[in-house]
């Protein structure tokens, strides 16, 4: 209905965050409850969504019917991974993370099982402190070749790579045609209303929260993304610690809306 509060997936090719205006397909869009805020929705459809489909596509499963399954998040404390350590103990899965020394006791907070500094030598290797192996891995980074993951995967274990290259897309290949039941699996989000309407309903439940970074007014849109890109980044790490929010000017003829930028090239 007119004037509703929303939460929606703009079409990346035409976008339309930036500006006052924008046209949301109607299929790509719910509405937001009062309990949810703007900000809260902002991170969603993309970041949210893209760590639900990871998880789902390791076999976790949040009607408890899923088994206990172990996991490890890369890049924990960026936009996909803080979301994908919450998933993961909603689907009660035991969650192996990684990420900065700085931001350990954040994804300590969110509920992960064991946390790994990837700058020490321990970290570096990903193994889990308990032993576990992996039955699969949400792959938020990038740097991290196939072989690296191999030993410490169980014998059908996937690594989900939500960022794929023309490498990794090659030996997703290889390993479909071998019919390898240990593999590596490119995912690219795939945006959808049911998986959009759970997730709003988990933050209006307090079972899920959006954690920002910064936040920018809307006149300050330059400044922010100025700021974004003098951060430096790491090979290992390269995302952004949480989430960035630019806010339009209050003055609109509805009420102020908040998105949410996931940029890569961070510390």
């Amino acid at each position: 209905m007119v004037g509703d509060q929303v939460v929606a997936m703009l079409n990346s090719l035409y976008g339309g965050a930036f500006a006052e205006y924008a046209v949301a397909s109607v299929n790509l869009t719910v509405k937001r409850p009062p309990e949810v805020s703007a900000a809260e929705g902002a991170g969603l459809p993309v970041a949210a969504g893209t760590a639900l489909q990871a998880l789902r596509s390791i076999g976790a499963k949040f009607d408890g019917t899923g088994e206990p399954l172990n996991v490890l998040i890369t890049a924990a404390s960026g936009g996909v991974g803080l979301y994908a350590v919450q998933l993961a103990k909603l689907a009660n899965l035991h969650v192996t993370a990684t990420c900065g020394a700085r931001n350990v006791e954040l994804v300590k907070s969110l509920g992960a099982d064991e946390v790994l500094d990837y700058r020490t030598p321990e970290g570096a290797t990903m193994r889990s402190p308990s032993g576990r192996k992996y039955d699969g891995v949400v792959h938020c980074t990038v740097g991290v070749s196939w072989a690296s993951f191999e030993p410490l995967m169980s014998a059908a274990g996937r690594v989900i790579d939500i960022t794929p290259n023309f490498s990794s897309m090659l030996t997703s290949a290889l390993h479909m045609v071998t019919l390898r039941k240990k593999r590596l699996v490119p995912l690219l989000l795939s945006p959808n209303k049911a998986d959009l309407e759970f997730l709003v309903g988990l933050v209006k439940e307090v079972k899920l929260k959006t954690v920002v970074d910064s936040s920018f007014p809307f006149k300050r849109l330059d400044a922010g993304m100025a700021e974004e890109h003098r951060r430096p980044c790491h090979r290992q790490d390269r995302r952004r610690d949480e989430s960035l929010i630019m806010g339009m000017p209050r003055d609109c003829h509805r009420e102020r809306i908040l998105f949410v930028l996931f940029i890569s090239l961070v510390k």
